[in-house]
């Protein structure tokens, strides 16, 4: 909550030590509070600054209490107000209830029956509700699936809705193996979870590992599991992944980097659903879903045997690629003012403006870090923030856009010029694809793989080329 959604507290009580122990205990809970026990402090308060809810103290001394009451509701009708005392007379309860106090409490009362009170007031559920649709706003997914994947989807592009189409698509088929691609910091661990969370697996294990992050020596322990004994270390029986996500989902990142001597192992579990513990005899039956994803061009990873073909088939039945976010820079606005508002409120900063400058640059920046360049490059702006405002001085980016820019260009141009070559040899071919991958040094299955991703069809138009 930033400080402009905190809802603002005045504490009246003659009781100095008391006020100020309740003010105490407002801040530390998250709320703005102010305390005062003269009444013309109270009066000043009330009429300077913009107060949500006053905590008013009945038992005042040389005054009535229900005559204070009725000059508050008077002054200030949108004032929330709850009424407290050490004397608890039913006609005075009556009284402020009568006149709009919305609780009234014993003095002493515990904090735990302060909290209730406050958060029943009309002030604290409106803001509350303006809270719940800042944090929906821009998200592609209802807040009930962000909290079960730990963070919204933000976007508001064509290609955000697509890709979230698509992972929904996914999850109406848990058993389907699903390959994610895309650069570092899209977002694929993302998509790897609202698919998970979104279908019949959802209420067992969702295990993300990282296959490049586990040594050579255990990678297959890890994956199966091992028995006692079976090696030297193995002090106790070990449950592999494959077991841990029986009924559940195994996310495999950067499975291009998984070393060749275990993918034909994890080619076979995945196909049988069978594994055995390194150490056993007797197979284990394993229910799970394979998701990956890589950063990598896996193709040419299979095209220089670094990867096999089956497997990657195997993983494959569903591909969903995330574009970069430079691709998608409609994107970048909504992004960065959710950033903006989560770095504000856990810094405890009051939410900030951002300046139309910084849209401006940043929508034309290359982003080669994509989403998770532009959170760090967020929270680091709101540290740098002197005041309220974002301005581009706190996004230090001026000297790397225009060379990002141009690399950014010719790689968009190099594409160009392979589909352009693949059309070319094709035609001079005609369409022969065997001979088409001889002149291009390639295998035909990788030619295939080629006019499948840049979406080159043979056929009567393209014949008549």
């Amino acid at each position: 909550m930033t400080a402009t959604d905190k809802i603002t507290i005045l504490v009246f009580d003659q009781e100095k030590e008391f006020a100020v122990e309740v003010h105490q205990y407002l801040q530390n809970s998250g709320f703005t509070s102010f305390s005062t026990g003269k009444l013309s402090e109270l009066r000043s308060v009330l009429k300077e600054k913009k107060i949500d809810l006053l905590i008013l103290d009945g038992s005042i001394r040389g005054s009535d209490a229900i005559a204070l009451l009725q000059e508050v509701r008077q002054n200030y009708p949108d004032l929330d107000v709850i009424v407290t005392s050490a004397t608890f007379p039913t006609e005075m309860v009556i009284g402020v209830m009568r006149l709009g106090a919305i609780d009234f409490l014993r003095k002493p009362y515990k904090s735990a029956d302060l909290q209730v009170a406050v958060e029943r007031s009309r002030k604290f559920a409106s803001r509350q509700l303006k809270l719940k649709l800042a944090e929906n706003r821009n998200s592609l997914i209802p807040k009930s699936l962000a909290e079960k994947i730990g963070r919204p989807f933000i976007g508001v592009s064509q290609k955000s809705q697509e890709m979230l189409d698509a992972a929904m698509t996914a999850a109406r088929y848990p058993d389907a193996n699903v390959l994610i691609t895309g650069e570092s910091g899209t977002g694929k661990e993302n998509i790897a979870r609202i698919i998970h969370y979104s279908s019949q697996r959802k209420d067992h294990i969702f295990c993300p590992v990282n296959s490049s992050a586990i040594t050579d020596s255990l990678l297959e322990s890890e994956f199966f599991g091992h028995k006692k004994g079976s090696f030297t270390g193995a002090i106790a029986d070990k449950t592999g992944f494959f077991e841990v996500c029986n009924q559940g989902t195994l996310y495999l990142d950067e499975i291009a980097d998984m070393p060749v001597n275990l993918q034909a192992k994890i080619l076979r579990a995945a196909e049988e659903k069978l594994i055995t513990p390194v150490g056993d005899t007797i197979p284990v039956q394993t229910d799970f879903r394979i998701i990956s994803s890589t950063n990598h061009d896996i193709e040419k990873s299979v095209e220089e045997h670094r990867f096999r073909l089956d497997l990657l088939h195997r993983l494959n039945t569903f591909h969903i690629h995330i574009p970069p976010l430079r691709e998608r820079p409609e994107d970048i606005r909504p992004i960065l003012e959710y950033f903006s508002d989560l770095f504000s409120q856990k810094m405890n900063r009051p939410a900030l403006t951002i300046a139309d400058e910084v849209y401006t640059v940043l929508e034309g920046y290359s982003f080669p870090g994509n989403i998770r360049e532009l959170r760090n490059m967020t929270e680091r702006a709101i540290m740098l923030c002197k005041n309220n405002l974002l301005v581009l001085d706190n996004f230090p980016i001026k000297s790397r856009t225009h060379g990002s820019s141009k690399v950014h260009t010719e790689i968009t141009s190099l594409k160009h010029a392979e589909i352009e070559l693949i059309h070319k040899v094709l035609r001079h071919c005609k369409y022969n694809q065997k001979a088409a991958a001889e002149i291009l040094g390639i295998t035909r299955d990788a030619l295939i793989r080629k006019m499948k991703k840049y979406n080159i069809i043979i056929g009567k138009s393209e014949g008549d080329r």
